[in-house]
């Protein structure tokens, strides 16, 4: 499913747009405040995002400033009250993609949403996130929140096949399968064990990583 991330505080509005576009296929998660909307983000990368111009605690170009610098590649879709040049302008000179005039129809929000995802094509492939942790596969970079956390080469290919993985038990002969694969060493199971230890402490001990006991490891999103 495709997952979209909606910024507005007016929940009729919110709910309207919702239902609709969940029946065809994207699920759509409403942040009624900008500070909500980046706490979401940082746990997780979606399809795209729809930014309201006017919220309670920011506006629309701040908020597509702060995907710019912190999920660059995300499609964003502003939706203003009016159509004022001077906002649209700022819309697209702080990262917007495109726009939709407050009132609209749903079936042309819904074109524009699947117009724009084929020129600019998902985000969400390049981003991994679990719990408070999330990935840059084309950066191999990781955070958790927005600290980066140095791992090593192995460190590194263990969280991202974990990650990749997300919500399956991964047994520990696959991950020494996957590190042997990747990186074309040996690696031996007490070199894993302690592998993990690092990882974990470099992660903060992060609750979204799970032991499996006599198995294996899981990442899971918490509830």
């Amino acid at each position: 499913m495709t997952d979209i991330f909606y910024m507005e505080d007016d929940e009729n509005i919110a709910r309207h747009v919702g239902e609709y576009l969940g029946k065809y296929g994207y699920r759509v998660s409403v942040y009624r405040t900008v500070a909500e909307g980046k706490e979401a983000l940082l746990r997780k990368c979606p399809t795209l995002a729809l930014v309201d111009w006017n919220m309670p605690d920011g506006t629309g170009s701040g908020m597509c400033r702060w995907i710019r610098a912190n999920r660059k590649e995300l499609p964003i879709i502003v939706l203003t009250v009016r159509g004022d040049s001077r906002d649209i302008v700022a819309g697209f000179e702080n990262g917007a993609d495109d726009y939709v005039v407050k009132p609209f129809e749903l079936e042309v929000l819904l074109s524009r949403i699947r117009a724009l995802l084929r020129r600019t094509g998902n985000a969400a492939k390049r981003y991994l996130s679990c719990g408070g942790i999330s990935l840059d596969t084309e950066k191999m970079q990781v955070c958790c929140g927005m600290e980066e956390a140095a791992l090593s080469p192995l460190e590194y290919q263990i969280l991202l096949f974990l990650m990749q993985n997300k919500g399956r038990t991964v047994t520990r002969k696959s991950l020494l399968e996957e590190v042997w694969d990747s990186n074309g060493n040996f690696v031996n199971d007490n070199t894993l064990t302690v592998t993990m230890k690092r990882l974990r402490e470099k992660l903060h001990q992060p609750d979204c990583l799970k032991t499996v006991r006599s198995v294996g490891y899981r990442m899971e999103d918490m509830e």
